[in-house]
């Protein structure tokens, strides 16, 4: 892979994050998506699950994130940064949309506003002290649009604070649950606080390092909150993931842990954002991810996930079954020249629900795609596809409305960050 490959790989496992302050000036960051599409039977193009399926013409928002930053300060080896970011998102219907009090059709959002200070801690020079709201520490999968790793809200902490061999990072993030009634706290959900350590860069064998996490959610509920505000329980999250450098890419192997609340997130596709308390009391799940990027040879790259998730103990009073869920995807990429590329993005899903029905997907989609630079996160990129999907009817939810068994969508995307 090549080095502007791997910066690219940087920009998406943090998506949209610097990680490194500005010589001078402001920071301009973001990430945009948009595009028109049309699908044989549904108008506009549907989106179908495509955290299991994978997001390549399977994606029928407009959706854009602008972050401005500034190093404020920087003298004696104490700088001080400040981060912003709003996040804008519709359906793209038309050229004038509202945005305002529109939940179904668009929304604007606060996503970050932070300080992060390096170089004040006497004991630990090299730490970061930060506190606001903030991404924080995300891991995602580009090719699925999926944070498996995901604590970020308002909060505080340190990180990158050198402990033996590796790096020890330590917040406090508040991740309310907006599903469970609580008047009496300040926006009226329960209120839960998230601590959050990590431990990042245990170096194992040539080339590989560990990272483990441990999020502790705690619930705290206020005198006028619901009985089952009242009731809920804390919550834990126990995240390890081995990432393996190769020469031509990489692989990351995860595994994940959760009871409580985050039994529900990890047996759901959750990233950990969310706490749910009305998790049935003793309830626990496991998540198991390998996914990755490869150059196989100096035309091809591929990129790939597969996932199983289940539950251990009961996450909902009524469950019959274990809730499964196996999805693979792959995206093998030619590489024409410099700036023309074809790509084709095959996924699979198979998920059992609580009651015991089974539930599968497919989808195909070939692509054609013009993008600034070279290797498999160059961008920004245009995209001209064609998408299949099979089996669409055996569940409704994101954004599937038919009752058909198959669909098909065509259309053009642009994808950017910077």
């Amino acid at each position: 892979m090549s080095k502007k490959s791997l910066a690219a790989l940087a920009i998406s496992t943090a998506l949209l994050t610097p990680s490194a302050f500005a010589d001078d000036g402001f920071v301009f960051h973001g990430y945009a998506r948009a595009g028109i599409g049309i699908s044989g039977d549904n108008g506009q193009n549907v989106e179908f699950n495509k955290q299991q399926l994978g997001r390549l013409g399977n994606e029928a928002d407009t959706f854009a994130e602008f972050g401005l930053g500034k190093e404020i300060y920087n003298e004696d080896g104490a700088r001080f940064f400040f981060d912003s970011m709003l996040a804008v998102g519709s359906d793209g219907s038309n050229i004038f949309e509202s945005l305002k009090d529109d939940e179904e059709n668009g929304f604007i959002d606060f996503r970050q506003l932070n300080v992060q200070a390096t170089g004040v801690l006497n004991f630990a020079p090299e730490a970061t002290l930060w506190a606001g709201k903030r991404y924080y520490q995300r891991h995602d999968i580009h090719i699925t649009d999926f944070y498996y790793w995901n604590t970020s809200g308002s909060g505080a902490g340190i990180e990158n604070l050198n402990l033996g061999d590796g790096q020890f990072s330590f917040a406090v993030i508040r991740n309310d649950d907006n599903d469970v009634e609580d008047t009496g706290n300040r926006g009226e959900a329960l209120n839960v606080n998230v601590i959050d350590m990590r431990y990042a860069g245990i170096n194992l064998w040539s080339n590989a390092d560990l990272e483990l996490g441990i999020n502790y959610a705690i619930t705290n509920p206020s005198s006028d909150a619901s009985a089952e505000a009242k009731e809920s329980k804390d919550g834990v999250m126990a995240t390890a993931q081995l990432t393996q450098n190769l020469n031509n890419g990489f692989n990351k192997t995860v595994v994940q842990y959760g009871t409580e609340g985050y039994a529900k997130e990890l047996a759901t596709f959750g990233a950990g954002t969310a706490y749910h308390a009305t998790t049935e009391h003793g309830g626990s799940a496991y998540r198991l991810i390998n996914w990755g990027v490869v150059s196989l040879t100096d035309k091809v790259d591929l990129g790939h996930q597969l996932l199983w998730s289940s539950t251990i103990d009961d996450i909902e009073s009524d469950q019959k079954d274990d809730l499964t869920y196996l999805s693979a995807v792959i995206r093998p990429v030619y590489n024409w020249d410099k700036h023309h590329k074809t790509i084709v993005e095959a996924g699979y899903f198979s998920n059992q629900d609580i009651s015991g029905q089974d539930l599968s997907g497919q989808k195909i989609t070939i692509a054609q795609a013009w993008n600034a630079g070279e290797g498999f996160f160059a961008r920004p990129e245009i995209r001209l596809y064609g998408t299949y999907f099979s089996n669409i009817d055996s569940i409704d939810e994101n954004n599937v409305v038919s009752t058909v068994d198959s669909e098909f969508n065509v259309g053009v995307q642009v994808e950017a960050w910077w």
